[in-house]
């Protein structure tokens, strides 16, 4: 049994026996609307996107082991890597940053490698890289992954004339400075790259700007990004900065804008993040908590973009998202490498669901990271490589992408701990281009099951099947020695009568069920 630490109050034999208890003695109830008979949006498939950043271990010793490694590889990219990634259907790869988008400059990492110049990562660890991976390498690998790229341009340190070369280096097919560039440098035809991101934090690492100067930054920037059919992305509000959100729809003209962004984190509490293992019950409960304001924030800067933009034109993008706590012990601080447990599964779970949820308006999102960073899907160590509990997450709810979305109502009893009280269960519904409706059902609490009655108008169904992402522990993990700890199995724990699903489901875990 998991030891929670002596911030807890004491409890029984009796409760700790019931901390994993998976029938219904101990559960608690929720009743779901299923609503099939009023199909809503779409869910874009851009909600599942992922982030790698030059942080850490992400893109070195990561994404990229070189030409010369012996570790299977197509172009020095780990072949390991690109199998996992295809099989998770990933919609888009947001890169070279985060904070480090702000301290790069895209013409060090072009042209042949042995002479391109080498830079300090002042913001991630202080470490030296060559810039063997650079702006051919990063699209050639969304080209192995099927996936569309997404680069956040360098508005901070970086000039309007950097930024608008940039893109006719990438995207301009007829012959230009910038396209002559590329054919000499060895891709004669553009990526013709739509995602980008005008800057990144510009309230903080990317400038510490006030929203209303970076007002004036975006709309000279995106001015000078010429090219078709792009999607310009303005540096968004930190967590609750409502202000940022509004001054930016007030003072960029609809037409230049397609998208705000917006970055929030999970963890215990900003001061003391705590572990990414052996973490309390009080951590635990404390990092749901801010991981389920997700669902506020969005809620609170829609309405701000609805006052300007009433039809939806423009877009809310999550592009940074997910845990994060304390590093791993004698790992650098700088690299952000931490464990990923079945906390991180509900983390992804819940934050899925509100994002399904929201699909009226939340159009893209970019999980923090990919790879050896933050809330990764993949972890690596040398030759080994491991799929973490998210990385099961995102390969379950693979389902939702460009799925309609059915609506559904949610009446769940309470995760309480203390003085404090969570929803226990999230939901989330889709219908596929293939007929199948998809239910996806995560339960928060600790310690109880969860007996959910789901109640199905508008559709009849005859058959139900589903998955569960499940463990003893709610900090178990997958290691290097046991890499499959913890990974999906079937659930049989859904009964289906008179058009209502009855489910029982267990503490900390997570199901996706299939309806025909």
């Amino acid at each position: 049994m998991m030891k929670f630490k002596k911030t807890l109050p004491k409890i029984t034999l009796v409760c700790l026996l019931s901390v994993f208890a998976t029938t219904s003695l101990f559960a608690q109830q929720t009743v779901v609307a299923l609503r099939a008979d009023k199909p809503s949006n779409q869910i874009s498939k851009h909600i599942y996107g992922h982030f790698a950043e030059h942080l850490g271990r992400s893109i070195y010793d990561g994404f990229y082991v070189g030409e010369d490694s012996k570790i299977p590889h197509t172009d020095g990219v780990r072949n390991d890597i690109v199998a996992a990634l295809k099989n998770l259907n990933i919609p888009n790869l947001r890169w070279p940053g985060g904070c480090f988008a702000d301290r790069y400059h895209w013409r060090d990492g072009v042209g042949t490698k042995i002479n391109r110049p080498s830079i300090v990562n002042t913001m991630w660890g202080g470490v030296t890289e060559d810039n063997s991976f650079g702006t051919h390498d990063f699209l050639n690998l969304c080209k192995l992954l099927g996936t569309e790229p997404y680069l956040a341009g360098n508005t901070g340190s970086g000039t309007v004339q950097e930024l608008a070369d940039w893109v006719q280096y990438v995207n301009f097919e007829g012959k230009s400075p910038m396209s002559d560039l590329r054919v000499k440098n060895g891709q004669e035809k553009p990526w013709n790259v739509k995602f980008w991101g005008v800057g990144n934090e510009a309230w903080g690492c990317g400038g510490n700007m006030t929203p209303e100067y970076y007002v004036g930054e975006y709309r000279r920037f995106a001015t000078f990004m010429e090219g078709q059919n792009l999607y310009k992305v303005a540096s968004g509000a930190n967590v609750d900065d409502y202000h940022w959100t509004e001054t930016l729809m007030k003072g960029i003209p609809l037409r230049m804008l397609d998208g705000i962004a917006l970055h929030h984190y999970s963890f215990p509490t900003w001061e003391k993040k705590g572990p990414a293992t052996g973490y309390s019950e009080q951590e635990y409960f404390e990092t749901m908590k801010t991981a389920l304001r997700m669902d506020e924030l969005i809620i609170k800067h829609t309405a701000i973009m609805d006052k300007y933009d009433p039809n939806k034109k423009i877009d809310l993008v999550v592009d940074e998202w997910g845990g994060w706590f304390d590093v791993e012990q004698g790992t650098n601080p700088g690299f952000l490498y931490q464990q990923n447990t079945m906390r991180d599964a509900m983390i992804a779970g819940a934050t899925l669901n509100i994002f399904n949820n929201h699909s009226d308006r939340v159009k893209i999102a970019n999980l923090a990271q990919c790879v050896n960073v933050l809330q990764a899907v993949i972890l690596t160590d040398k030759e080994k490589m491991l799929l973490t509990p998210t990385y099961h997450v995102m390969e379950m709810y693979k389902v939702h992408q460009d799925a309609t979305l059915i609506p559904v109502e949610v009446k769940t009893s309470d995760y309480v701990f203390g003085k404090e009280k969570l929803p226990a269960v999230s939901v989330s519904a889709s219908k596929s281009t293939a007929g199948l409706t998809h239910v996806s059902l995560v339960n928060i609490h600790s310690s109880k099951s969860e007996e959910i009655e789901i109640d199905i108008t508008g559709q009849e169904y005859k058959n139900v099947t589903g998955r569960i992402l499940t463990s003893k522990k709610v900090d178990d993990h997958n290691t290097f020695d046991q890499p499959e700890r913890v990974k999906p199995s079937t659930f049989t724990q859904a009964k289906l009568k008179g058009g209502k699903l009855k489910v029982i489901i267990p503490p900390f875990s997570l199901v996706v069920l299939a309806l025909k």
